[in-house]
């Protein structure tokens, strides 16, 4: 899976959790302070992630993921690793 398709993956998932248009879910922003999430839904982001990457998340790099682009990064190197 390429980095452009997780990308829209992980574009999709978070547009439909955070209730936002897929436009403004760009690799900058920051999911609290760009996307409105609250510490709530960033743990539902993380399991719905989970969920479609088959992966774990676990909690000590959930804190360390705060942008679209810091979650497509961490997936992608969690699904090589599993290749």
């Amino acid at each position: 899976m390429s980095a452009t398709e997780i990308f829209e993956k992980v574009q999709n998932i978070v547009a439909e959790q955070l209730g936002v248009e897929a436009s403004e879910v760009v690799p900058s922003a920051s999911f609290a302070n760009d996307l409105g999430a609250d510490s709530l839904d960033t743990v539902e982001l993380v399991m719905a992630l989970e969920e479609e990457f088959d992966i774990e998340i676990p909690d000590e790099a959930a804190e360390e993921i705060a942008t679209v682009q810091a979650a497509v990064d961490y997936i992608s190197n969690k699904v090589k690793a599993s290749a």
